[in-house]
């Protein structure tokens, strides 16, 4: 990589002694899933031998995830088919999830919220004890708009949640602003991410949750809180369940902005994997740029796969 902007962040590949010096210190290791440990439902060759020499290091493993059409227990059985080390739910933080915890702390007991999202959504709100209505598909309660703006509202809902939502429609789309006029700023507007496109195998690629979250954003004409990345919520709660420092984790990704910017804005160390999405020509149009926000973008190393990483965690 070209050397950084004056008072920029540096990006170098992350090998030899300087691999050995950084896993040595590392106490916690934060992954991204998809284009990080796997493709689709194909582990990334050599990553689940790389993660299985971390635990037997005694490395803390924990994933960090956007995705909101999985469980936690999904991704631990996902984790154990395709061979990496053995984790349990608690170690996994996928915005589902941790939107379930957020409305469970924000919400007045017995509040319910309206679900723009999948069925694993619905679970983890389930387990978190927040009730909620609104997955699967919805249709509109009449031929005409005054039928759309007077049908019955559940008077318990006190908060619009918007995540990935195969079945997203007008008719949601109404629900969801009809709760948000009535409650005002009472009524809690919850995003699990802004990934504005999810990308497929092959260069293809489909509309992601930032794009429905937008919708509703515009409508209501008010902004979404957002608990996935890059916004340090979803740190928070690793941090609130394994008491990690900071300064002794590496977060590694394959986003720019959504991996790397949260573990630079909450102070670890960033590894940039090239399996997914990003590539080193991006990474260094933000290095050399004289803009902050772009600055903020760039990683501390970068490795070509995870696998990478195996020489300096010996055998």
């Amino acid at each position: 990589m070209a050397a950084a902007a004056a008072g920029g962040r540096r990006c170098r590949r992350l090998e030899g002694e300087a691999a050995r010096a950084a896993l040595g210190a590392a106490e916690a290791l934060l992954f991204d899933c998809d284009g990080v440990l796997w493709r689709g439902e194909a582990a990334v060759a050599g990553a689940a031998a790389a993660l299985g020499r971390l635990a037997a290091a005694g490395k803390r493993l924990c994933y960090v995830t956007n995705n909101s059409s999985r469980t936690r227990g999904a991704y631990t059985e996902k984790l154990r088919r395709l061979g990496f080390p053995p984790a349990e739910p608690r170690h996994v933080f996928g915005s589902a999830y941790c939107a379930a915890r957020y409305l469970r702390q924000a919400l007045p007991p017995g509040a319910a919220a309206y679900v723009l999202g999948s069925a694993a959504l619905g679970a983890e709100l389930e387990a978190a004890g927040v009730p909620h209505l609104g997955p699967g598909p919805a249709a509109l309660p009449g031929p005409a708009p005054a039928d759309w703006a007077q049908a019955p509202l559940d008077p318990a809902v006190r908060a619009v949640l918007v995540g990935f939502d195969e079945h997203f429609s007008y008719a949601k789309l109404c629900l969801a602003l009809r709760y948000l006029q009535r409650g005002g700023a009472a009524c809690l507007l919850v995003g699990t991410n802004r990934d504005h496109r999810l990308p497929l195998e092959g260069g293809a690629a489909i509309p992601g949750t930032g794009c429905l979250v937008k919708a509703v954003e515009t409508a209501a004409e008010r902004e979404a809180f957002i608990v996935g990345k890059p916004n340090r919520y979803m740190f928070d709660c690793v941090v609130s369940e394994f008491n990690i420092d900071p300064a002794r984790t590496i977060m590694v990704g394959d986003r720019l902005d959504t991996d790397i910017l949260m573990g630079n804005n909450c102070g670890l160390t960033t590894l940039l994997t090239l399996t997914g999405v990003t590539t080193l020509e991006e990474v260094k149009g933000h290095q050399e740029s004289d803009c902050p926000a772009r600055q903020s973008l760039v990683p501390d190393y970068y490795v070509d796969s995870i696998a990478d990483l195996l020489p300096a965690l010996g055998d």
